[in-house]
């Protein structure tokens, strides 16, 4: 089979960072499926893998963990699938990811695609929905229903990004929460508007611009930005004994114990952890299975916004570029590779 992979120079700009390179198509596990990949999407992960992160960076490492495709066949141990199902998925960082013709994934991390979705769209979503299902609703617990949170506000940080835009959705659709976004682009406050923001707050100068806006304090904190840029920010707009959840590292230094007199919680949010230790892996299953459900009701859409092209070097690199220069809003999505 053909697949995309890193040239195994992690320096190298995205425009050169990619080649076709043959492969044996991968043996069924128990597990398993074997897909025949139909849409792929990028993420900031992908990036970071690429240049080092996870996975040796001096080796010719197949990345992508967003797909949508056909089964093919499946492990002797797997119920509820068939070939010939389409599904979706994101998969687990430490294997060969989708960038490829085809590609296996652990059945119980993947669910059947939205039927009302197309497969670009449905691609562009199960990573993002899982960070932001698992943060709203694992990390910090917030209940399901239109009368909950109704005196409550949620405060998500970069709200035009990937993980934002369907978080926005998330909280605005499922609960009662108030949700104020972030943003500073004119086209990335329309943004954060469409995906369902009651209001969007200039970045810059957070504080006074949220004092400005009347919120001195908020509930909850969902950062999915640097947190070392926002780690002040955040100490002062937490109410105590609220809750913040972060999906994104910093190299700067943070002081946990400014959190402490108002005794908040802060949380983690890694949604390849559960793969990676092998903690409850059918949870992400169902966590797609109960989206796409809310997906064919209407109540959430993809945050697609552009089809770069077929899946080729040169297209990866493209997509690549585009998100490592932090202005793109929602996701970035490449068809299926061309035929050989």
């Amino acid at each position: 089979m053909q697949a995309i992979t890193t040239t195994g120079q992690p320096q190298a700009a995205p425009e050169e960072a990619f080649e076709i390179r043959q492969r044996e198509t991968p043996t069924l596990g128990d597990q398993d499926l074997l897909v025949r990949i139909e849409a792929v999407s990028v993420n900031p992960v992908d990036t970071k893998i690429r240049q080092g992160a996870f996975l040796p960076s001096d080796q010719h490492n197949v990345l992508g963990w967003d797909a949508v495709g056909r089964v093919e066949s499946v492990g002797a141990g797997v119920e509820h699938f068939a070939p010939g199902d389409r599904v979706y998925y994101a998969g687990e960082v430490e294997r060969p990811g989708c960038n490829a013709e085809y590609q296996l994934v652990d059945a119980r991390l993947a669910a059947k695609a939205p039927q009302q979705l197309s497969v670009e769209e449905a691609a562009a979503m199960p990573l993002t929905s899982l960070t932001a299902w698992e943060a709203l609703f694992d990390k910090l617990k917030l209940s399901q229903g239109a009368d909950t949170h109704r005196e409550q506000t949620l405060l998500i940080i970069n709200g035009a990004g990937g993980v934002g835009s369907i978080a926005i959705q998330m909280a605005r659709q499922l609960t009662g929460i108030k949700v104020i976004a972030t943003a500073s682009r004119d086209t990335s406050v329309e943004w954060c508007r469409r995906m369902g923001a009651h209001e969007v707050v200039d970045h810059h100068d957070l504080v006074a611009n949220m004092q400005q806006a009347g919120h001195a304090q908020v509930d909850y904190i969902f950062n999915c930005h640097d947190i070392g840029d926002h780690w002040d920010n955040m100490v002062s707009l937490i109410r105590p004994l609220g809750h913040i959840v972060a999906i994104a590292e910093t190299q700067k230094p943070v002081d946990l114990n400014a959190l402490q007199g108002k005794a908040v919680t802060f949380s983690w949010e890694f949604m390849f952890a559960r793969p990676l230790h092998g903690a409850d892996i059918a949870h992400q299953g169902q966590i797609l299975a109960t989206l796409a459900e809310h997906f064919d009701a209407g109540r959430l859409r993809s945050t697609l916004s552009d089809i770069v092209g077929p899946l080729t070097p040169a297209n990866l690199g493209e997509a690549h570029r585009r998100l490592e220069t932090g202005h793109t809003t929602g996701k970035l999505v490449l068809g299926a590779m061309p035929a050989a």
